[in-house]
């Protein structure tokens, strides 16, 4: 395991150690909303992905709009990301930074993106970053880490 990525496991503990204890409630939660129309305004989103247990495991994460569709991104080699090529179902909410929902649970149906696809994921997560963000994320881009880009459907059909 390279250095760099033992620092990404480093912050990975670190974000697990200060989310919300409320995200866990949205694991648990049954969907309310059947589209990601919540999420407008929200600079990040709550992402429940699911373990062979049925156990749901919420994490917050930058994330992009594009018709109807929520795209955000993670190392290849998350968990989260094994996870849903796994279980492709998961829940999103909008959250606070630390994952603290601050609106209703939808449904989704996550895929990772095909290479050809990733430019259009990349630009709807970059829309919504914040200055201070975009400067943060572009020096991320930088380190040899590798990127995964997610596209998540509301459940039941395309958007």
């Amino acid at each position: 395991m390279t250095v760099t990525e033992r620092m990404a496991d480093l912050q990975y503990r670190v974000f697990d150690t200060v989310r919300s204890r409320r995200a866990d409630e949205v694991a648990s939660a049954e969907p309310t909303v059947h589209d990601f129309d919540a999420l407008r305004g929200a600079r990040q989103c709550l992402v429940v992905t699911f373990k062979r247990s049925g156990e749901g495991v919420p994490t917050p994460v930058n994330f992009g709009l594009s018709d109807g569709r929520v795209y955000f991104r993670s190392e290849p080699r998350s968990a989260k990301i094994a996870r849903l090529r796994r279980n492709p179902r998961v829940l999103i909410a909008p959250c606070n930074i630390r994952g603290k929902p601050t609106g209703p649970v939808a449904e989704g149906t996550a895929r990772v993106v095909e290479s050809a696809e990733v430019a259009r994921a990349e630009a709807a997560v970059a829309a919504n970053w914040s200055a201070p963000m975009t400067a943060l994320e572009r020096g991320l881009e930088r380190m040899p880490l590798g990127l995964a880009y997610v596209e998540v459907t509301p459940a039941g059909g395309t958007a």
